[in-house]
C-alpha cells in the first residue's frame, strides 16, 4: 500500500525522492505537525515535477535530476507559474515552504547558496473572508438533523467550529483524550506545538455527548482519534472534514462553507460584544497583533455603525 510520501514523490527522480524522504524524517524529528510536513513536502515535490517537465529547456536537465542544482531562475519560473495557474496566495505558501526546504539542504551542507536568495515573496491582495451568519449556520446544522452516526458526528464538528472558532486542523486532529466533558472544555494543539484549552457551550456539549454515545458502538471505537469515518474503522482526517463541510453547505443551498469562516465569525462576534483583544488572541491561538485586525475585517463596517448608533454622537442637541 502506497504511503502519502510515496504518492508525493511519484514521478520524481530517485535523487529528488531521496532528499524529500530525508527532509520528512528531519521534520518529524523536529516535531512539525502533520499538516505542516505535508504542505512543505508538497511544495518541494511540485517544484521537482515542474523542473522535470521543463527539462527540455536549456539549463534545467540538472535541476530536474537533483534539487541541489536548482537555481533562482527555476524557482522564479515555478512561482510565476503558480500565480498564473493557482493564485498569488498559493504561490506565497509555496515560497515559504521552499525557503524551509533549501534552508534544510544548506544545513545538510549540500549547497552553498540557497536559490531563494533575492526572490521576493508574491504580493497577495487582502481578501476579506465573509463571516458566516447565524442563519446560515442554522441552515447548515439543519442538514444534520437525525440520529444516524454521520448526523451526530457532523453536528458535533460544526458546533465546535461555530462555538470555539478553532482552525480546521485543530478540530480535525482532536483525540478522545483532548475532550474533558466534566469541564466542557477541549484542548487544541495549535500551530507551533502550542496547546490551549478552550471552553465550549451547552449546545456544543450536548452535540458532543450524543456523538460520543454513537461513537462507542461504531467500527473503530478503539482508535484514539475523536472523529471516525463512516465505515472502515478509520479516522476522519481534516481533509475529510473539509469535504464534509462543503457538502453540507451545498445541501443547505450555500456556497463557500468552510471552517475558517466560523473562525472569522468568532472574532467578529467577540469584537462586537466588546471582548478584550488579548483574551481573543489567547482563545484563538494567535501570537501576532496583526491577526485580530485581519479576522472579521469583512464585517468591520457593520461593527463601526453599531458603535456609532450606540454612542449617539451628534444627537445631544
Amino acid at each position: 500500500m502506497l504511503t502519502r510520501l510515496d504518492r508525493l514523490t511519484a514521478g520524481l527522480t530517485p535523487v529528488w525522492a531521496g532528499y524529500l524522504r530525508d527532509w520528512e524524517r528531519s521534520l518529524r524529528a523536529g516535531n512539525y505537525p502533520e499538516t505542516t510536513r505535508y504542505n512543505y513536502l508538497l511544495a518541494a515535490a511540485q517544484l521537482g515535477r515542474y523542473v522535470g517537465e521543463c527539462s527540455y529547456e536549456q539549463g534545467t536537465e540538472d535541476a530536474a535530476a537533483d534539487p541541489t542544482k536548482v537555481v533562482r531562475a527555476h524557482v522564479e519560473a515555478f512561482q510565476a507559474w503558480m500565480i498564473e495557474t493557482r493564485s498569488a496566495a498559493t504561490a506565497l505558501n509555496k515560497h515559504k515552504s521552499l525557503q524551509q526546504f533549501f534552508k534544510w539542504i544548506l544545513i545538510e551542507e549540500e549547497m552553498r547558496l540557497s536559490p531563494m536568495v533575492g526572490i521576493r515573496q508574491p504580493k497577495t491582495p487582502l481578501r476579506l473572508i465573509p463571516v458566516i451568519r447565524d442563519d446560515e449556520t442554522s441552515k447548515v446544522l439543519g442538514t444534520c438533523r437525525g440520529t444516524t452516526f454521520i448526523e451526530r458526528r457532523d453536528e458535533a464538528i460544526i458546533r465546535l467550529y461555530y462555538n470555539t472558532g478553532a482552525r480546521l486542523s485543530e478540530v480535525g486532529n482532536l483525540e478522545l483524550d483532548d475532550l474533558d466533558m466534566a469541564t466542557d472544555s477541549v484542548c487544541y494543539h495549535g500551530k507551533g506545538s502550542k496547546d490551549r484549552r478552550v471552553r465550549f457551550g451547552p449546545k456544543a456539549g450536548r452535540a458532543l455527548s450524543r456523538y460520543l454515545r454513537a461513537r462507542a458502538t461504531h467500527n473503530g471505537a478503539e482508535l484514539p482519534a475523536l472523529w471516525l469515518a463512516e465505515r472502515g474503522g478509520q479516522r476522519l482526517a481534516p481533509n475529510g472534514i473539509k469535504i464534509m463541510l462543503k457538502r453540507r453547505g451545498a445541501a443547505a443551498g450555500l456556497e463557500g462553507v468552510h471552517a475558517h469562516r466560523w473562525r472569522h465569525n468568532f472574532a467578529h462576534e467577540w469584537k462586537r460584544a466588546g471582548g478584550d483583544t488579548g483574551d481573543l488572541m489567547l482563545l484563538l491561538g494567535w501570537t501576532s497583533d496583526e491577526m485580530p485586525r485581519r479576522y472579521g475585517a469583512s464585517a468591520a463596517a457593520e461593527r463601526a455603525q453599531e458603535t456609532q448608533v450606540r454612542m449617539g454622537i451628534g444627537e445631544n442637541v
